[in-house]
């Protein structure tokens, strides 16, 4: 049994301004049960997403999707509208905290 999307999204958002940092959500998807996408970025820098996707075995895993280029910066909005397009379930949550990989690792498997 898994926690609902939403929730699960909204105690990441209070963990990240919990120490400082600014959260938002760029799309919401399915309540319950949407595919978690995280966009880490620290004072503005370049981004990264990392992507939480169902596996085989039932369990789900993060895998970087993708990492803004500096000579490219419009590519990377572009992704995150496709994805938003191929899955209408996806929730893009981006986190402007240091050391933003803390918060993807504490999230649950599920």
């Amino acid at each position: 049994m898994r926690l609902p999307t939403h929730l699960e999204v909204s105690a990441l958002i209070r963990r990240v301004e919990g120490e400082g940092g600014f959260a938002t959500v760029l799309a919401r998807g399915d309540r319950d049960s949407g595919t978690l996408m995280v966009v880490l970025t620290d004072r503005g820098t370049l981004s990264t997403a990392y992507e939480r996707m169902p596996q085989a075995d039932g369990t789900r895993r993060w895998s970087l999707s993708r990492t803004q280029e500096a000579d490219a910066p419009l590519a990377f909005g572009e992704y995150l509208e496709r994805r938003k397009d191929q899955d209408p379930d996806l929730w893009i949550v981006e986190l402007d905290v240091r050391n933003g990989e803390r918060f993807i690792e504490e999230l649950s498997p599920g």
